[in-house]
């Protein structure tokens, strides 16, 4: 992956240290993308899958260490329940469809997010598809499914409790590494960068712990139209950033 991600940044300009290692993304505009094409909202959904695939071959070419993708939340069961039943058919099809390019690039997948609440053919796809890329050594795409930032945070606080009760956990134990170590991220890095396309100018809930000090891209582009381009754009408006971490900055 370094040299990978040498040759990235050699081909824009740039030191790897002006490169993000772990890319977090808010897919958001398929629905959009859908009725500017005249074509039902589930198409949107198909072609963001789509997409999903592409950027994740990106990301393995350009060397990134980890991949997280939000693509269903908490919330979004509020939707109508055929867009809901469509996208859960879509889920399984696309945790099926993937394992043949994660094997080949030595990606392993992870779950962010309750499996509880999740269909049968998705929770049984998706923890077939873990299982299979477990001993995969290379990126990790970590997919966001039934994922909720509040929820995240809940459920680690009542795993902490619980610890606590036991004996497992002194209170004094209880600092910001044990509550990473008990998210769903446990073991991933924060994201350097945070990519929000669609043009809007919120987190929905995503990854609240984690971006803490996460650098943000929004973009005017669908997510159906996210291409490889567009990836290497934020990559370039990442590395004009200037990461502070609450410290005084090089221009200052």
């Amino acid at each position: 992956m370094d040299q990978q991600l040498a040759e990235t940044a050699g081909r824009l300009g740039l030191e790897p240290a002006q490169l993000p290692r772990h890319i977090a993304i808010i897919m958001d505009g398929n629905g959009r993308w859908a009725q500017r094409q005249n074509l039902p909202r589930y198409e949107g959904h198909r072609q963001g899958a789509r997409t999903a695939e592409q950027i994740a071959q990106c990301c393995v070419d350009f060397g990134m260490r980890s991949l997280t993708l939000y693509s269903f939340s908490i919330e979004n069961w509020k939707r109508p329940k055929a867009e809901v039943n469509a996208l859960m058919h879509l889920y399984a099809d696309y945790l099926v469809g993937i394992r043949p390019s994660l094997m080949r690039n030595n990606v392993k997948l992870v779950h962010l997010g309750r499996v509880a609440g999740l269909p049968t053919m998705v929770s049984d796809a998706l923890r077939e598809t873990m299982e299979l890329t477990q001993k995969n050594t290379g990126m990790v795409l970590a997919l966001a499914l039934n994922y909720g930032g509040r929820t995240e945070i809940v459920d680690a606080m009542r795993a902490i409790a619980q610890a606590h009760k036991d004996g497992r956990l002194r209170l004094g134990d209880i600092d910001e590494a044990c509550i990473s170590a008990h998210l769903y991220t446990a073991g991933l890095a924060d994201p350097d960068l945070l990519i929000r396309t669609a043009s809007e100018l919120r987190v929905s809930n995503f990854l609240l712990w984690q971006i803490s000090y996460s650098e943000f891209y929004v973009t005017d582009v669908l997510w159906p139209q996210f291409d490889r381009e567009s990836l290497e754009a934020a990559l370039l408006a990442y590395a004009r950033r200037d990461r502070r971490f609450g410290a005084i900055g090089r221009m200052e």
